[in-house]
């Protein structure tokens, strides 16, 4: 158990803390990430799809009217151009391929706000692999434009009815049917969160989104940034983008949470504001609310929490987010709901009046919280 716990570890957070029924699934993930994925063959066959299929890289674009209305730099990394209007293509086709090298004939998912899902069903037509997608029945009614893309695309679309009927559900359905069918079958999951070695493998994924970053901002400028801003659900946006300047100590993060209806209730997914350490889907990180006593196992079911997007509809929180808060890289920025008036008020009213000054901000599916499509801030003056 102590050798399950220590690997995977982001700090003192991360870890696998999972029921031994799933300990065979994850195990068999272990071994063939570190035997396939960092081969030179699996690298160059995922930079050709990630180019030629996903359209990478996507510009970082220089948002000249944002700029000018507070008063310093401000760059946009343009993860809606890739391939299925997100970044989560770039976690997909990786996993995917992985999936394919392992011999498995089967890809399952959870989806939210159905964008997973449908990237997920994308790469399975791709790799001819079947489909199984699990979203809540909730989600599926207000995301049901989603649903018909991956019904689409051939994948079969699972409403769960237990529960809250969202997410957290979704996901307690995908790992019970990967515990009975993981010799054929590969569970996608989407966020760095979860039991190790998701955390590692989604952020692996997703790190392409800093290295170009990186490259770009410094054929643009000539220099590194001065912040770096995302949204923060489940995490793989963010720290995706955050990895690669992890030991760049110039560079600070900010990541934006969703405080619901108001960081004195109940009701919001400020997981690293408010949160407190715990051990909540099969991983110790930030629990929501101050209702989650310290190092509680909460088992297979979260406590319910609220965010004005199903993106950020989040109990939990990426491992590597909380271990940058614990060695203050990480600066966060709570953002309620219903009400603009919070602390750095400054950043997300500039959003807000950048979605009416350049087009590339305006909301939309998957962009639309406060700080998600400002991925990169050069200067905040």
């Amino acid at each position: 158990m102590k050798d399950r716990q220590t690997r995977g570890k982001f700090g003192p957070f991360g870890g696998c803390f999972a029921p031994e029924t799933l300990i065979p699934a994850l195990r068999q993930l272990e071994i063939s990430y570190q035997r396939i994925a960092h081969r030179k063959r699996f690298r160059e066959r995922l930079d050709y799809l990630l180019k030629h299929y996903a359209g990478r890289p996507t510009p970082l674009y220089l948002a000249e009217n944002v700029s000018r209305y507070i008063g310093c730099s401000v760059y946009l990394k343009r993860e809606d151009l890739a391939f299925t209007g997100a970044h989560k293509i770039n976690n997909t086709l990786g996993q995917a391929l992985l999936a394919s090298l392992s011999g498995k004939t089967r890809l399952i998912a959870e989806t939210g706000a159905g964008q997973h899902g449908v990237a997920t069903a994308t790469v399975a037509a791709l790799f001819g692999l079947k489909c199984q997608i699990y979203m809540g029945k909730i989600d599926w009614e207000r995301q049901y434009l989603n649903v018909v893309r991956m019904k689409l695309l051939g994948a079969k679309v699972v409403p769960v009815t237990a529960g809250s009927q969202t997410l957290k559900d979704a996901i307690n359905e995908a790992m019970r049917d990967w515990i009975s069918s993981f010799k054929n079958t590969h569970y996608v999951f989407g966020t760095v969160a979860g039991p190790h070695p998701y955390p590692t493998i989604v952020r692996d994924f997703q790190a392409v989104i800093g290295r170009e970053t990186k490259r770009q901002i410094l054929q643009a400028t000539a220099r590194l940034p001065d912040y770096l801003v995302a949204c923060v659900g489940g995490g793989s946006n963010s720290l995706g983008l955050f990895h690669a300047f992890y030991h760049d100590l110039s560079v600070q993060f900010i990541g934006v949470e969703a405080a619901g209806h108001g960081l004195t209730t109940s009701a919001h997914a400020a997981t690293l504001c408010r949160g407190r350490p715990g051990i909540v889907l099969r991983k110790q990180r930030s629990a929501a609310g101050p209702d989650v006593a310290e190092h509680t196992v909460v088992g297979w079911q979260e406590l319910e929490r609220h965010a004005g997007r199903v993106h950020l509809h989040r109990t939990r929180t990426a491992v590597g987010h909380k271990y940058a808060v614990h060695i203050r890289k990480l600066n966060n920025l709570m953002v309620l709901t219903r009400t603009v008036e919070i602390r750095r008020v400054r950043l997300f009213e500039a959003y807000v009046a950048a979605c009416r000054v350049d087009a590339p901000v305006a909301p939309g599916r998957e962009p639309v919280a406060a700080g998600h499509h400002v991925d990169q801030v050069q200067s905040l003056g």
